[in-house]
This record gives structure tokens, C-alpha cells and sequence, in this order.
């Protein structure tokens, strides 16, 4: 036996010092094996969304409707089983409704619990015990764990399980206990969920959403752009925190800001208000913002302009600084001839809808005014100091990468960039040429070295970096040859808006180019999946999420109001069970009280992408690849130890 075999051995002993313990490890994970594969639960640019985020959590995009369809069948009528969701969904509100109506509640209770209980079996019986009992609320995790272990044919204990449900009910402990059983419930239906990015912009409520994922039992997520940018500002990369305000701005959520991390926007309302006074600002009007009175959507506009311009001259001092980026042709406010309100860009000169810039000195056009210097460091300041802030951006950066590979799916939010051809694109990393996989790693490195190099110079290349993954047309979470703001701002000229997307996006259905993609990321091409984020999927128009003959499915409907219109949805969440993988479409979510009072669902379709004639179960996961490697660690161990090699411990 080889020395360093000998000593991993002699630590595993000290786990397992017995014979007799590693003998009871071994057959359980061998048990483990054979349990059914965990369910899980794909969804991707969330966009602030928290409602209807939080109502696909609690549905699992329809797996609690599924259970409830496997334990009753034809047993319940249609409406029965829609009330029974409603109330595992939302038991506290929806109880309070029914108290109302119902003529016998404690005959209801009974009826309730009952069904519940059957429900919270079928979603347990995948797991192991340990590990549901984990799943329990301390207060109740005996009596659900004696309630949901019944065996149907022992009629011994009929009326000892009939005793602890008419003593939850008569003890008046009945809605605390169906609403610890609907959450067990919830919880049980997904085993592990994954997040393909975008959780923040446009919507209202992106921190309650991350507050949501930091008490979440098992995810990983992959950053999305509008993610990458939030991280670039929690960093202190001055150019991320401009666009993160901006658009905080454009969408009238600066409230996410202010209330949501506490962030003092004073310093940027005083300035703009001084500077901006008599201007209009009608280039930069408020999207939504419907509660906002009149002087509240002036005050956004002079904001939203005042930290645009900011945001247009950092960018060009980053470029000048970072000539490696080669992007040095987004540094626009030197094309401006300020006399006469045009910009010449490729060549051909534009009028500007807005030619006022009371901060823009046209001899040195990136520099910042001294009252502009001092909102930034103010800003700076307050984004790196915010406690809510650097958890919530903890929490991307430990559970979160720019892909992953699981189970044999590829997970990755935007593009793997590409050339015309469909080979994979080299881009310019700090003067290194990277494609395909390698590009993903090295932007991840530089990433976590914003937050966690020791060297000043690496960790200032990480902050710029993520600027870069932000707005780069190298960048596989941009993907578009630029990001035309300024474009869009002050153009009117539609061509000039154009954001030409990398050749990815139209490679979609190209098996050749999708089998190297896999071949890339090290995935076995006949049974693997990629799933996209970022790339909103026209449903009303009749396209599809599925691409490729089933080897692309691509996740993004719209969670975004701002998209819906434009979708026809509000977007495509994916479940991948031990059946198969069904992608779920959805209706737009109107509000909770909707939900509750009329038990009206979002989940409008289901498609089944691949069905599984013999279920699958742990062992065909990356998790039972890890417990088959350490059975046979402990079957070593075995042997060691009956050859004398390691002597047991007492």
C-alpha cells in the first residue's frame, strides 16, 4: 500500500474507527444509491420580481400540483385540488379566508390534515429519513416524522395516528401544524435548485429575492450580467456602481437603493438638482413609476441624467486606463462637438436630442467636475460599507460561477462567444488570448480576485474586469458587438441602437457547433443538455425554447414586466425529476391576493422535454458518482483494517 494512501486510510479511520462503522456507512450509501434522483429546479432572469419569484418557489413550477395529482388522482375533483394548492402555497392567508365561509371548521381541519399528510409522504418518500427529518421544523419534527413514516397496511397504530391529528385539532394547534406541513411540503417537492442569473435590475425587489436565496436549503447560481454589475459596484468599481444607479433610475426603483441597502442617494439628488435645475431631462424619462407625483419623476429625470453623464465619463477614463480592453471606441464624449449639439460616430455625424452639459468641459470631456468627485467617493463609500450589500454579494460569490456543469446539463447564462464560423471566439484577457472553457475560467478567477487578492494591482484588474464581463462584446454574459446607452439616450436614428449579437445566437440549431460546445465543458453529447439563460424566448410569436432537437433549452420567457409585452409570457422555468425533464411556460403573475382568493396558478403549460422509461435515481447523479468513489474509500478501509494494516479504535 502506497504512503499516501496509507495516511488518507488512517484519517478516514478516525471517522470510521470500527469495522462495524465503516460496515453501516457502506450499506447505507449503497441504499442511497438506489433512492429515487432528487428533483431539480431551473430558473433564470428573476429581474427583481420578487412576487412572482417567491410563487414559482412555492408551486416548484407545478411539482406540488404533480404530487397532489399522484396521491389523489381521480379521488379529488379538479376544484378540491386547486384549493388544497392554494393552501400549501399560501396556508396562513388562505385559512383566514376559509374561517370565514366554512360552517364547520374543525370537521375541515381534519379533512385538511389528512390530505396533507398524504402529500408531505408522497414528497418524503424520495429521501432518506435523516433526511427529511432534517427538512422539519423543530417544533413538529416528532409528530411529522411519526405522521408521515405510517405504513398504510399496519392497522395496529390506526387509532394512535388517529389520536395525534384529533389532538393537534382539539389543543387548537391545527393551523400552526397545516402550516408547518404545507412549508415541509414545499420544501420536500425540490430537492436543489439553480439560478441562471439576472436576479437584479428592472424589477422592485431584487434584496428581498437574495434575502430569500441566503435561507434556501440547497442552490447554486450562475451570474447573469445584470448580476456581474451589482458585484462590480458592492466591489467599489465606480464605472458598475454609475450603471447600477442609472438603471435603478431608468426603471424608477432607486427605492432599492435607499430603502432596500440603506444607500444614501442624497449627495447625487443635491447635485443634480444644482446642476440640472432648468433642464427638462426629457431624454431620460423614468420607465414605470406610476405612484411617483410629479415633482418625484422630475427629481428621477435630473438623477437619472446627472449620474448618466457620470457614467459616460468614467467609462472613457476606464478605457483610456484599460487600452487592453479594445474598446476604446465606446469613449464617445470626445466625438461630441459641443458648439453645435453633434456627434460624429463611423464616420457620419448625428444631431443630439439633448446638446445640454453643464459638468462636460469639451477641452477634457472625461474628467470629472470637483462636485461630481465627491458624489462618487460619497457613493463609493456607501456601496462598499453596506453590510446588506457584501452579504448579499457573498452569497453570489460562494454559491455562485459563470457556468456549471451538473448532472450532465451545462448551465450558463448568455453566450459562449463565438466566430462567424461557430469556432470558439479568443478574447484579449490582460494581453492572454482565451476561448471556450478556458475564457469562463479565467473571468471567474479574475472575478473573485475583486474581492478576495491580497496584491492592490490584481485586485484592481479583478474590479475592472467586471466592468468588462458587464459591457465587452468578448464578454459571454454581454455577447453583442456594443452596448449602445449613449446611443439610445441622446440618437434618434434607429441604426445607431443596433446591438449586433454574436454569432451564437444564431448558431442555436446547429448540432455541429452545439456538440462542440459540449465536448468543451467535458459532457457525454447524446444525454446532455445546455440550458441558456439571458436570451428572452418570443413565445407569441411562435418560438420555441427548445432548441437543437432538444439539446439547447433555453429558460428565459420573461419574469421581467418590461418584457411580457414583448414575450407573450412571463416565462419558461425548467423541472428535471427522476422521470424527466418538463419545461413549464407561465402566465404573468398579478399578486398573491389574486393567488389566494381566486386560486389562480401561473403555470399555464407544460412541455415535456424528455421522458425516462426507467426512472433514474442517485446513482445516475454527480452526487452518486461522489458516494460510489467513497464506498469504495471505505471498502479500503475495510480491508485495511482485516489485514491489520490499521488497527481499530476503540
Amino acid at each position: 500500500m502506497e504512503k499516501l494512501e496509507l495516511k488518507y486510510l488512517e484519517r478516514l479511520s478516525q471517522l470510521y474507527p470500527t469495522i462495524a462503522k465503516a460496515s453501516t456507512e457502506i450499506i447505507n450509501l449503497q441504499a442511497i444509491l438506489n433512492l429515487p434522483k432528487g428533483t431539480e429546479h431551473f430558473l433564470t432572469d428573476i429581474h427583481g420580481e420578487y412576487e412572482a419569484f417567491s410563487h414559482v418557489l412555492k408551486n416548484g413550477s407545478g411539482s406540488v400540483r404533480r404530487k397532489i395529482n399522484d396521491v389523489f388522482g381521480h379521488t379529488l375533483n379538479e376544484q378540491d385540488k386547486r384549493s388544497l394548492a392554494t393552501l400549501i402555497y399560501y396556508p396562513k392567508e388562505k385559512m383566514e379566508l376559509i374561517k370565514k365561509t366554512e360552517e364547520d371548521i374543525m370537521d375541515w381541519y381534519k379533512i385538511t390534515l389528512y390530505r396533507l399528510i398524504e402529500v408531505c409522504k408522497e414528497a418524503a418518500s424520495k429521501y432518506t429519513r435523516s433526511k427529511v427529518r432534517k427538512a422539519l421544523p423543530p417544533d413538529f419534527a416528532y409528530v411529522i416524522e411519526e405522521l408521515i413514516t405510517e405504513k398504510s397496511d399496519l392497522t395496529d397504530k390506526e387509532a394512535y395516528y388517529e389520536q395525534i391529528i384529533e389532538t393537534i385539532i382539539t389543543i387548537g394547534r391545527a393551523e400552526v401544524f397545516i402550516i408547518a406541513l404545507s412549508e415541509v411540503i414545499q420544501r420536500l417537492v425540490v430537492d436543489h435548485m439553480h439560478i441562471l442569473g439576472d436576479i437584479y435590475d428592472r424589477g422592485p425587489g431584487p434584496h428581498e429575492i437574495m434575502n430569500k436565496l441566503e435561507r434556501y436549503h440547497s442552490l447554486d447560481i450562475q451570474w447573469g450580467n445584470h448580476d456581474i454589475v451589482w458585484m462590480g459596484a458592492a466591489a467599489g468599481q465606480t464605472t458598475c456602481i454609475a450603471n447600477v444607479i442609472r438603471i435603478c433610475a431608468r426603471y424608477a426603483n432607486l427605492d432599492i437603493l435607499e430603502d432596500g441597502y440603506g444607500i444614501n442617494l442624497l449627495p447625487l439628488a443635491t447635485f443634480s438638482l444644482i446642476h440640472y435645475k432648468d433642464d427638462p431631462c426629457s431624454c431620460f424619462k423614468i420607465k414605470g413609476g406610476n405612484d411617483l407625483n410629479p415633482a418625484e419623476i422630475s427629481l428621477q429625470m435630473k438623477m437619472h441624467k446627472a449620474i448618466s453623464v457620470i457614467q459616460f465619463k468614467l467609462e472613457g477614463q476606464l478605457l483610456m486606463r484599460r487600452k487592453e480592453f479594445h474598446m476604446a471606441n465606446r469613449a464617445l464624449l470626445d466625438s461630441i462637438d459641443y458648439a453645435n449639439g453633434t456627434i460624429r460616430l463611423d464616420g457620419k455625424e448625428y444631431k443630439l436630442l439633448d446638446s445640454n452639459f453643464p459638468t462636460i468641459d469639451p477641452d477634457n470631456p472625461y474628467e470629472l467636475s470637483s462636485e461630481e468627485t465627491l458624489v462618487v467617493e460619497r457613493l463609493t463609500s456607501a456601496f462598499t460599507n453596506c453590510e446588506k450589500l457584501q452579504r448579499h454579494m457573498n452569497l453570489l460569490l460562494k454559491k455562485g460561477s459563470l457556468y456549471k456543469v451538473h448532472n450532465n446539463n451545462l448551465l450558463y447564462h448568455g453566450c459562449i462567444p463565438l466566430n462567424e464560423d461557430g469556432s470558439f471566439k479568443a478574447v484579449d484577457i490582460y494581453g492572454k488570448k482565451y476561448k471556450g472553457k478556458a475564457l469562463y475560467e479565467v473571468l471567474e478567477a479574475y472575478v473573485r480576485k475583486a474581492f478576495v487578492a491580497i496584491d492592490e494591482n490584481e485586485k484592481e484588474k479583478g474590479k475592472d474586469i467586471l466592468w468588462f464581463i458587464w459591457s465587452s462584446p468578448g464578454s459571454p454574459l454581454f455577447g453583442k458587438q456594443k452596448m449602445a446607452t449613449f446611443e439610445r439616450y441622446f440618437l434618434a436614428e434607429k441604426e445607431t441602437h443596433e446591438e449586433k449579437k454574436n454569432p451564437y445566437y444564431r448558431l442555436l440549431e446547429d448540432e455541429t457547433v452545439i456538440n462542440r460546445i459540449m465536448r468543451e465543458f467535458g459532457l457525454e453529447e447524446g444525454c446532455a443538455h445546455i440550458v441558456n439563460g439571458h436570451v428572452p424566448v418570443h413565445h407569441a410569436a411562435g418560438e420555441s425554447p427548445i432548441k437543437c432537437n432538444g439539446k439547447v433549452l433555453v429558460i428565459d420567457g420573461g419574469f421581467s414586466k418590461a418584457y411580457q409585452k414583448e414575450t407573450g409570457i412571463a416565462g419558461y422555468t425548467l423541472i428535471y425529476n427522476s422521470w424527466g425533464m418538463i419545461l413549464a411556460a407561465h402566465e404573468p403573475f398579478t399578486s398573491a391576493e389574486d393567488a389566494i382568493t381566486r386560486e389562480t396558478d401561473i403555470l399555464s403549460d407544460s412541455i415535456l422535454v424528455k421522458r425516462s422509461m426507467i426512472r433514474k435515481t442517485v446513482e445516475d447523479t454527480d452526487n452518486g458518482r461522489k458516494l460510489k468513489e467513497n464506498i469504495e474509500e471505505l471498502k479500503a478501509l475495510l480491508a485495511a483494517y482485516r489485514s491489520g494494516t490499521i488497527i481499530e479504535k476503540e
